[in-house]
């Protein structure tokens, strides 16, 4: 006979899991369905039904057809994609670096990657061995040594690298390394609608082929993250610690710093920089789950894929027939969280 603890246990994992998928099936079937043309919940499952998985379709539109297949399809997954890596990685190095205002904005990484994207778009860089992965291949090594500089700096700074040396670093940087794309710009001739319109944040009219530029990016940085989430929940409480339980620190955390960069580096490479997901997402996870890693990791990548989807719907259909940046919904809705976070934890400071 199971326990009343365990049996709660399992109760309330498997509601946080239904949950999130569910929140992530609906996000898609809206973003798929709402446009200047609506496509009704039926006809989307028998056109992917159709076209995807060679099931027999009946009274299927062809102009639906092409607009699901062709627009909306890719278009969501590719904002679940980048969301659910923005997501993760925040969970990620909050964990790691105990800082619960920790993501890839707020340390300079997002920055990072827009600068090898940038120079990528800019002196039109092509690696001869990454072919068409050069602008995610640039962005990941400029996100890892930004990340890699900002823990540097902080330290040199701050010994204890307390949550407030790490952030104000990483906004430095981040402010720093912004001018020096505002350069590029000023500079730029037939490069500037591009760069621009890439700096925005967006992911209109990208295509099945950024999906297949992140998709591996993604799965590498996921499988490494998944497989570290007990050494995440070890670190969590102090390195000291997680040494006496037999963690190898240096190893696992240049682990995580490249899988959070590898995350963070190809989404920003397909879509420009979309600020604050990583720092909202893990907070609303751990507030449903808590702080295991386990489950904080998977929700974290159900929730992010869901939020950017609706996200990306808004930014769409406020103001149809135009379109604004994502990253101006995400921003309007990250920037207030990240203040009572912020908040939250300079009271929890002063009362300890």
């Amino acid at each position: 006979m199971q326990k009343p603890f365990t049996r709660t246990y399992l109760n309330k994992k498997g509601f946080a899991y239904t949950a999130g998928a569910s929140f992530l099936v609906i996000s898609m079937l809206l973003g798929i369905s709402i446009g200047s043309v609506s496509i009704p919940v039926r006809a989307i499952v028998n056109i992917i039904g159709s076209e995807i998985f060679r099931l027999q379709g009946e009274g299927i539109d062809p102009m639906h057809a092409s607009i699901v297949m062709e627009i909306r399809l890719p278009r969501v997954l590719l904002a679940g994609l980048v969301g659910a890596s923005l997501a993760i990685a925040g969970a990620a190095f909050q964990g790691l670096l105990r800082n619960p205002l920790a993501d890839p904005y707020t340390l300079g990484i997002s920055s990072g990657a827009s600068i090898g994207a940038v120079i990528t778009l800019f002196f039109g860089i092509s690696l001869p061995v990454a072919g068409a992965f050069t602008l995610p291949v640039l962005s990941i090594l400029f996100a890892f040594g930004t990340v890699l500089f900002v823990l540097f700096f902080a330290r040199k700074v701050d010994r204890l690298l307390k949550v407030e040396t790490i952030i104000l670093t990483g906004i430095i940087l981040s402010s720093f390394l912004g001018s020096f794309i505002s350069l590029m710009i000023a500079l730029s001739g037939e490069e500037l609608r591009q760069i621009i319109g890439w700096l925005l944040g967006s992911v209109s009219m990208r295509g099945w082929e950024y999906i297949k530029i992140i998709l591996p990016f993604f799965i590498i940085g996921l499988l490494i993250l998944l497989t570290n989430t007990r050494e995440l929940n070890a670190m969590s409480f102090g390195e000291e610690r997680a040494q006496h339980l037999g963690v190898n620190v240096e190893r696992r955390k240049l682990l995580i710093l490249l899988s959070g960069s590898l995350l963070t580096g190809s989404a920003v490479a397909v879509s420009g920089t979309i600020g604050f997901v990583g720092l909202v997402i893990p907070h609303l996870a751990r507030t449903i789950w808590g702080p295991d890693h386990r489950h904080l990791l998977p929700l974290s990548i159900l929730i992010g894929s869901g939020f950017l989807i609706l996200a990306d719907l808004v930014s769409r259909t406020v103001i149809a027939p135009s379109e604004l940046p994502i990253g101006v919904i995400t921003a309007l809705i990250g920037a207030p969280v990240f203040a009572l976070i912020l908040m939250k934890n300079r009271k929890e400071r002063s009362a300890g």
